[in-house]
């Protein structure tokens, strides 16, 4: 090959070079369309490269798949992609675009646990929110190794259950079940401070039986100006080793609980009834918030035994068995044959 056919040569491949620059200059600073799209891709775990090129390209975030593919790969990011839920939009330059992936800015859902929700109900909030499967979560929260690893193996019984604090929480899609329940208990300990443990130690009660007394409150009262009451009431009662006789325990212990408490109901034996058990039951039946948990260590000084609903969300606290029943018969006369009465 001649002189001047080798300078051909040379200054087509340098044309060529510079067009393939041009190209890429021109594509990665240049967004996909001049007019702003909001849109909202998910990449599941595991998609491929040449396939979230690909609904990117379809959904004109990007202009052009191989190119990104190209790009992404040349970078070193091809396995760097991380899945979730991303809000883009057409204007984003490609680059940005490549950022976010890799990144992960991906779109946080808010979450808000409920005082008083069960371990079931967190779970099933969690799957209709698409956090996490449901069953999948649950095979979590009563893992022993991971309760072990959250540092709660010598409180926490066979599941987390109380443990998971309510609050709100900024979520991600398909968010790694474990993640979830450490969020959830790292707040639980932030709240249930080793001041509280200490607290729960001076009146006699490991820091699970404060817990579980805690959520027994929860679920008797959503007032909190009676929380301490009721917390008075069952700490009276442990100390007269009278049974707690309460409602929300033998709730918990009824598989599939259809809402109608009955009779038949509080005179089934199970680990859960406080019509039959001494003390507390083994383990929260609820997350307490921290109204309840306080509540449970702080209980108001005074002798009321027993409590009765006022059918308005209060209750009427009494002194002795007599009081009571005058109560019974004045606010719940209408359930009266069906009521079985704390005794």
């Amino acid at each position: 090959m001649g002189l001047s056919s080798r300078r051909k040569v040379f200054f087509i491949f340098l044309a060529c070079c510079l067009f393939f620059f041009s190209f890429c200059v021109y594509s990665f600073l240049r967004p996909s369309s001049a007019t702003l799209s909001a849109k909202t891709i998910y990449i599941r775990r595991g998609t491929p490269l040449w396939k979230i090129s690909e609904t990117l390209e379809e959904e004109s975030i990007i202009r052009n798949r191989y190119f990104f593919s190209a790009v992404a790969i040349v970078l070193g990011k091809r396995s760097g992609i991380k899945a979730g839920e991303y809000e883009l939009h057409t204007r984003m330059l490609p680059l940005e675009v490549l950022d976010a992936l890799i990144t992960g800015q991906v779109r946080r859902h808010l979450v808000t646990l409920a005082e008083g929700c069960t371990l079931s109900q967190v779970a099933q909030l969690l799957q209709d929110s698409d956090i996490v499967e449901k069953k999948t979560f649950l095979e979590k929260a009563r893992s022993p190794a991971l309760i072990s690893s959250l540092g709660l193996s010598e409180s926490a019984g066979a599941t987390l259950e109380g443990y998971l604090f309510p609050e709100t929480y900024y979520l991600t899609r398909e968010m790694d079940p474990e993640e979830v329940i450490r969020v959830m208990v790292h707040q639980f300990k932030k709240v249930f401070s080793p001041d509280l443990e200490n607290r729960a130690a001076q009146i006699g009660l490991s820091p699970k039986e404060a817990l579980t007394l805690a959520s027994i409150v929860e679920k008797e009262t959503p007032l909190p100006s009676e929380k301490p009451l009721i917390s008075s009431v069952y700490h009276n009662r442990l100390k007269k080793r009278m049974p707690l006789q309460s409602d929300p325990t033998v709730i918990y212990g009824i598989e599939n609980f259809n809402g109608n408490l009955t009779k038949e109901d509080l005179l089934r034996p199970t680990p859960f009834n406080t019509y039959f058990i001494q003390g507390l039951p083994p383990s929260p039946i609820c997350n307490p918030g921290k109204d309840s948990i306080l509540a449970a260590l702080y209980p108001a000084s005074v002798p009321y035994l027993y409590f009765v609903s006022k059918n308005d969300g209060s209750h009427y606290f009494s002194f002795d068995l007599e009081e009571h029943d005058r109560a019974v018969w004045k606010y719940q006369k209408w359930s009266r044959k069906n009521h079985l009465t704390k005794k």
